[in-house]
C-alpha cells in the first residue's frame, strides 16, 4: 500500500511545482508614425495645379475685364 499512496504524493508535489511557475508575456507598444512622402506628393500636386490654373484664371480675368471696359 506504501506505492499508491508515494505515487499519490508524488502527484501531487509534481502538480504543485507546476502551479507554481510564473509566465509573463512583454508586449511593446506598436509606433505608428506618419507617411511624409504621402503629404509631400500631395502639396506638390496642388502646387502643380495651381500653377496650371493660374494661366486659366488669368485669362478669365482678361476676358471679364474687357467687356466691362467697353461699356
Amino acid at each position: 500500500m506504501a506505492k499508491p499512496s508515494g505515487i499519490l504524493i508524488g502527484a501531487a508535489l509534481a502538480l504543485l511545482a507546476h502551479a507554481c511557475t510564473q509566465h509573463r508575456v512583454e508586449v511593446a507598444p506598436v509606433e505608428v508614425k506618419p507617411i511624409h512622402i504621402t503629404i509631400d506628393v500631395n502639396v506638390k500636386v496642388e502646387r502643380a495645379l495651381d500653377d496650371f490654373f493660374s494661366d486659366v484664371d488669368a485669362a478669365a480675368q482678361k476676358l471679364e475685364k474687357k467687356p466691362a471696359a467697353d461699356q
